[in-house]
C-alpha cells in the first residue's frame, strides 16, 4: 500500500501508540485528584505541556490542550468573539479557509457578526494590502490559515503579523493544522500572533488530540464550562493518554525537521516533474518555497476527481479529492472556486499529501501507475 493522503490523517506512530497504551494502563488517575495517583497523572500532564512548549519555544502556560483542530479553530474564533463582542463585531478571514474556520464564522454571522472574506490570487494566496483595506474600527479578529489544506499555498502569515502590529487590539489567529514540521515555525510564531491551532492526528498522534497556543495575557472565553481544567478555559477531565502520546509524537516529528522537509520536497518534485509533461494535466500546486513541501494538487482534464481516486486505489495507492472533509459530499473545492478555476476543472482535482515516511520509490511507483491510467483515460476521452 502507498498512502498519499496524510493531510487527511496520518498513521499513528508505533512508539506513540505504545505510550498511549502504557499511560492508559498504568496512570489512569484523574489529574485533578488530590491523592498520589492523581498527582502522578498531573505531573505527566505538566511534563507533556512543557515538552510541547519547549519545542515551540513558548511558555508552558501558553499551551492549552484540545480534542483537535476543529475544536481549536472553533475555540479561537468563538471564544474571541464572545469575549470581545462589546468592543466590535467584525471578523476577517479568507475565502479559502477549512470548514473548521469557515463554518464557525458563518454561525457567528447569524448572531449579528459581520464577516469579511478576503479574496485570493491565482495561487490561492491572500493579499496583505487587501487585509489592510478590510480592517475597520470594529474589527476584533483576523483568522488566517498557515498552509492551505487543498493545494498547499503558504499564506503570508508573518507579513500579516507585521501589519497587525499597528492594530494591537485585534486578535490574530492562525490555523496551523497543515503546518506542523514543515519548516514554518518561524513564520507561524511571529511576534504578533495571539492564537494558533494544532491537531494531533496530522502528525502521527492519536485522533481526538490537539492543542492551542494562546499568547500569555490574551483573553479568550471558554467554549466548555465545568470543572475548571486548563486554567478554567477548557473544562473536562483531560485525555491524559492522548496528551502524553501527542507530546511524544510532536517531539518525534519535530526531530530532524529540516531533513524531513527536504525529503518531502524531493518526493513532491519526483511526481511534479513527471506529471507536468502531460498535456491534459493541470497542476494547481507550485513546486517552490511558496508552497508547502507535502501537498500536490492536480487535475486530469475531463476525468472527475473521484474517478481518479478510485482508479489509483485499485493499485493500492491512496490519494484524495482535495479536502477529506468535503470529499464525500462531492462539493467543489472552495479553494479552486475562490481562485476562479472553472467548476468543470475543479471537479477533476485530486490531492497527494505526503509525510516523512513516504519514499522516492513510492513516488516512482505512482508515476508508473499514472502513466497507465493516463493512457486509459485518454482512450475513454
Amino acid at each position: 500500500m502507498i498512502y498519499f493522503d496524510n493531510s487527511a490523517t496520518t498513521k499513528i506512530n508505533s512508539g506513540v501508540l505504545d505510550t498511549y497504551n502504557k499511560v492508559s494502563q498504568n496512570i489512569w488517575g484523574n489529574p485533578s485528584s488530590l491523592h498520589q495517583f492523581g498527582s502522578e497523572a498531573h505531573n505527566l500532564l505538566t511534563q507533556s505541556r512543557m515538552q510541547i512548549a519547549k519545542l515551540l519555544n513558548v511558555s508552558p502556560g501558553e499551551i492549552l490542550f484540545t480534542s483537535g483542530g476543529t475544536e481549536g479553530d472553533n475555540w479561537a474564533i468563538k471564544g474571541t468573539a464572545m469575549i470581545k463582542r462589546k468592543f466590535g463585531n467584525h471578523i476577517i478571514t479568507t475565502s479559502v479557509e477549512h470548514a473548521a474556520v469557515h463554518n464557525p464564522v458563518e454561525q457567528l454571522k447569524k448572531l449579528g457578526f459581520e464577516i469579511t472574506y478576503l479574496p485570493v490570487d491565482k495561487n490561492g494566496r491572500v493579499s496583505v494590502e487587501d487585509l489592510k483595506k478590510a480592517i475597520r474600527p470594529t474589527t476584533i479578529l483576523v483568522s488566517i490559515m498557515a498552509v492551505n489544506n487543498e493545494i498547499g499555498t503558504i499564506e503570508p502569515v508573518k507579513a500579516i503579523g507585521e501589519l497587525l502590529k499597528k492594530y494591537p487590539k485585534i486578535t490574530y489567529h492562525i490555523d496551523a493544522i497543515q503546518g506542523v514540521a514543515k519548516g514554518l515555525e518561524n513564520i507561524i510564531f511571529n511576534d504578533r500572533v495571539d492564537l494558533v491551532s494544532f491537531s494531533g492526528h496530522k502528525f502521527h498522534a492519536p485522533r481526538g488530540t490537539g492543542f492551542n497556543y494562546k499568547r500569555d495575557g490574551k483573553k479568550i472565553a471558554p467554549l466548555m464550562a465545568g470543572g475548571g481544567q486548563e486554567r478554567g478555559l477548557r473544562s473536562g477531565t483531560e485525555n491524559l493518554p492522548g496528551i502524553a502520546a501527542m507530546a511524544k509524537a510532536f517531539r518525534l516529528v519535530m526531530t530532524n525537521e529540516d531533513e524531513k522537509v527536504r525529503h518531502q520536497r524531493q518526493i513532491k518534485s519526483e511526481i511534479f516533474n513527471h506529471i507536468k509533461k502531460f498535456p491534459n494535466v493541470i497542476i494547481f500546486s507550485k513546486n517552490d518555497d511558496t508552497f508547502a513541501p507535502h501537498i500536490l494538487c492536480f487535475a486530469i482534464k475531463g476525468v472527475r476527481g473521484e474517478t481518479v481516486v478510485h482508479a489509483f486505489e485499485k493499485y493500492g495507492i491512496y490519494i484524495s479529492t482535495t479536502s477529506a472533509c468535503s470529499s464525500r459530499d462531492q462539493s467543489v473545492t472552495s479553494t479552486l472556486s475562490s481562485m476562479h478555476v472553472d467548476s468543470s476543472i475543479a471537479e477533476d482535482a485530486v490531492r497527494i499529501s505526503l509525510d516523512e515516511n513516504n519514499t522516492i520509490e513510492e513516488a516512482k511507483k505512482f508515476n508508473q501507475v499514472f502513466d497507465q491510467l493516463y493512457q486509459q483515460f485518454s482512450k475513454l476521452s
